[in-house]
């Protein structure tokens, strides 16, 4: 059901974007600068999608979650409590952002055949900001041109 797939899609979001916030406040290394200003855009660019979301849950007749409880038992990002160095944290974040491409694509094609076409616009959307993330973090980690 679409709003089931919603509602993981912002407890994952969320968790998304708390993690991003925890890797811009805690990451260090000689591209501190670089590092700290692309994890600020990356939280903050992912949780202002939060409340559309949650809008759309409520759009399809649904309550949307709203407390760390259920986000933890919806969400498919896991939670970091470590602090990894930074070409981990990047790594992860690659990952990360991977799960949510495969997620925002996967509820495309739902919302598509749901035939609910501003969710399916809205998920394209998303796969847009994910991949150009996931572009960014590659030549962030990209030790070698091939």
């Amino acid at each position: 059901m679409l709003s089931d797939d919603l509602k993981i899609l912002l407890a994952s979001t969320e968790a998304f974007s708390l993690k991003s916030r925890n890797f811009h406040w805690n990451i260090e290394g000689s591209d501190f600068p670089q590092y700290h200003a692309f994890y600020e855009s990356l939280y903050t660019e992912s949780y202002e999608t939060v409340d559309k979301i949650a809008e759309y849950i409520r759009v399809l007749g649904s309550y949307a979650p709203a407390s760390l409880t259920r986000y933890a038992e919806l969400s498919i990002i896991e939670d970091q409590t470590l602090i990894p160095r930074a070409e981990l944290m990047f790594t992860e974040t690659y990952v990360d952002i991977q799960k949510m491409i495969e997620l925002v694509v996967a509820m495309f094609d739902i919302a598509t055949e749901e035939r609910q076409q501003g969710i399916a616009n809205f998920m394209a959307e998303l796969q847009d900001f994910y991949g150009k993330k996931a572009w960014m973090v590659r030549s962030i980690l990209k030790k070698e041109r091939e």
